[in-house]
């Protein structure tokens, strides 16, 4: 398949992933320059009209939904065989795949996850539309960030109560307890599968597993989910809550759908991550409006000023005994410790100013500093290493290959492009150097499909195939493939670049012999064929019948194909001979010479019996009359006797 234009118009890159019902392949969209994700059908399911019919279910499903948490549908078609579905692509990986890497999430990261994909089924629950196959393999995380929901192959539109049919749909570790034992999904059946996959985020695991399908199922059936805090303490018991919430066995102590779950979803967050107004309060300036003058209202940070009866107050009233000093001695030591204090703490506060000043500077446009990587994609090396060189970053030279990327462009960098680096650090270059060069094994002889599969492994790309007829190749084998882009044959292997375009040209085997055929029959023996029988000159024969086929041959220079006209050259029979004069030549002699010359002869056989007596009186036809070889002449001797 990698290689194949679809529908004219999709050119198939390489395989991203394969599930039970297709195969997702990236590609390029030629009409409009862009990357898709292309979904086709496997073979042994297009005749299915089920399976069809729900392929072509999950394109008008998606279709109807416009939500930056649901994966777009493009387009939707029938190629030949092929059932296929085109969807936006997003690199990055799936819910799964994170799930390996780290075993389990933080409840930030579950949050932060669930929220976007009851977003995204939200907008499909308002549709009326049941996704009925949650689970990780679906969400999808983008490398910039963005989280979708997929996949909606076994969506349909809902009633009260969507049956699934005769069998269970979705995968068994996801399906909830009234399709276990009803075989009846609504919204509240995305719930409960959406509340596994939040246990199984939070713990890392699956809260049933068995040996069997079928012994998960009863589990679902039977079972109470456990708190996720069982086997990860330390997940709030809001989320274990929301869990229990989710995954009740009875349909009607679930939400009823997304949006209600995610309202309560947005609740938890607020009392697991608590807003910024009970953190830290930020760092308070002094107003310039504050003065020291001795009779300045008294300042109360955030307070204000006291009220003017207040301040009357405190200035009316006398220090007490125990605040007034004893002598001037005390009061000159008292004022050289508030001097010596005043002075410390002036030193401090310019050392922690100096310090946090050096500390901006280092973390935010010293050494210390992070930057992102550049997209540098498609740009020339000199002018990345410029682009590095501003942000402080060192350019290395790197080299590989691609079939995208012209030679002497950067194909990727070393950190990837958004990566935050620090100042100084090196940034390698990878440089295209074209397509990579690779060897073809001989292709001659080989049928199509065979010589597909190997030009297919080694990343070239099947082109157009020639087909004509051949004497010394049998039919449906090739008998020579060349490099379309400059003709080079292949056809006992060669050099050629990953990507190269090859072209078969494939033997339909030997042309029908139609020699000794009637015309017509000949004509219409080449006709079975597709050749284009026509009648050429005629010509003399000796041993080819008037009217039939003495050879044939095409009618124009070059290989011979389907459509090609064949001269046919037809016979005349034999070629006529003039009768020669042997009247008055004695008997035997003119005998000799007419069987000679190939005429048949008639005359009285008594003649023989005294030949030496007698000549050739006359001949019929007489002498110098045409007559096809073969022909009969009638002899008449002379009468000896007079």
């Amino acid at each position: 398949m990698i290689g194949r234009l679809i529908d004219g118009r999709y050119q198939v890159r390489s395989r991203i992933a394969r599930g039970g019902m297709a195969t997702v392949y990236l590609a390029t969209d030629l009409r409009l320059e862009r990357r898709v994700a292309i979904k086709i059908m496997h073979g042994h399911l297009a005749d299915d009209n089920a399976f069809r019919s729900r392929f072509i279910q999950e394109a008008r499903s998606a279709a109807r939904l416009a939500h930056p948490n649901v994966v777009n549908v493009f387009d939707q078609g029938q190629d030949a065989d092929i059932a296929y579905l085109v969807m936006e692509h997003l690199p990055g990986i799936t819910l799964r795949d994170l799930l390996k890497d780290y075993g389990r999430l933080t409840p930030e990261q579950t949050m932060d996850i669930l929220e976007a994909v009851l977003s995204g089924l939200a907008a499909a629950h308002k549709a009326g539309i049941v996704h009925r196959d949650v689970k990780p393999e679906n969400v999808l995380l983008a490398d910039d960030g963005r989280i979708k929901i997929g996949d909606f192959g076994l969506a349909r539109a809902v009633n009260n109560n969507t049956a699934t049919g005769q069998a269970l749909l979705g995968t068994v570790a996801y399906l909830s307890p009234e399709l276990v034992t009803r075989g009846i999904a609504d919204a509240r059946s995305d719930i409960y599968a959406l509340g596994i996959m939040t246990y199984e985020m939070l713990t890392g695991e699956q809260p049933y597993v068995g040996e069997a399908p079928m012994q998960v199922a009863y589990q679902h059936a039977n079972d109470t989910v456990p708190m996720p805090s069982l086997v990860a303490p330390g997940v709030p018991v809001e989320l274990d809550e929301l869990v229990t919430w989710a995954t009740s066995r009875d349909p009607e102590e679930r939400p009823r759908d997304a949006r209600v779950m995610l309202d309560q979803l947005l609740e938890v967050e607020k009392t697991v991550r608590p807003s910024s107004d009970t953190g830290m309060q930020s760092t308070m300036v002094l107003p310039r409006t504050m003065t020291s003058s001795a009779d300045a209202e008294t300042q109360i940070m955030g307070r204000g000023p006291l009220t003017a009866a207040a301040t009357t107050t405190a200035l009316a009233e006398p220090p007490t005994a125990e605040a007034e000093p004893d002598a001037p001695d005390e009061v000159a030591d008292t004022a050289r410790k508030r001097h010596r204090r005043g002075y410390w703490l002036f030193t401090l506060i310019v050392v922690i100013a100096a310090l946090l000043g050096t500390a901006g500077w280092y973390f935010g446009a010293g050494p210390g500093s992070q930057v992102p990587v550049p997209t540098l994609v498609s740009v020339t090396p000199e002018d990345a290493a410029v682009q590095l060189e501003a942000l402080g970053l060192v350019a290395e030279s790197g080299s590989t290959y691609s079939l995208d990327i012209p030679a002497g462009l950067i194909v990727s960098t070393d950190p990837g492009e958004g990566a935050r680096v620090a100042k100084g650090s090196t940034v390698t270059l990878n440089v295209s150097q074209g397509p990579q060069p690779i060897t073809l094994p001989p292709l001659a002889g080989l049928t199509p499909d065979a010589a597909t599969a190997v030009i297919t492994e080694l990343r070239a790309v099947p082109g157009a195939v020639d087909e004509i007829f051949s004497n010394s190749v049998d039919a449906g084998l090739l008998i020579y493939a060349t490099r379309d882009s400059d003709g080079t044959d292949l056809s006992q292997g060669g050099d050629a670049f990953e990507g190269s375009v090859i072209n078969y040209t494939v033997s339909l085997g030997d042309v029908t012999d139609v020699t000794g055929e009637s015309l017509d029959d000949a004509i219409d023996l080449l006709a079975e064929q597709g050749l284009e029988g026509q009648a050429g000159e005629e010509t003399y024969s000796a041993s080819v019948p008037e009217g039939d086929v003495i050879s044939a041959a095409p009618g124009a220079a070059g290989p011979i194909r389907v459509g090609s006209p064949i001269t046919l050259t037809v016979s005349r029979g034999p070629e006529p001979v003039e009768v020669p004069d042997v009247v008055g030549v004695g008997w035997s002699e003119a005998k000799q010479t007419l069987i000679d010359l190939g005429f048949d002869l008639s005359y009285n056989p008594g003649a023989d019996a005294i030949a030496a007596l007698l000549s050739v009186e006359s001949t019929d036809p007489a002498a110098g009359t045409s007559l096809p070889l073969g022909s009969t002449i009638t002899l008449r001797p002379t009468n000896p006797f007079g």
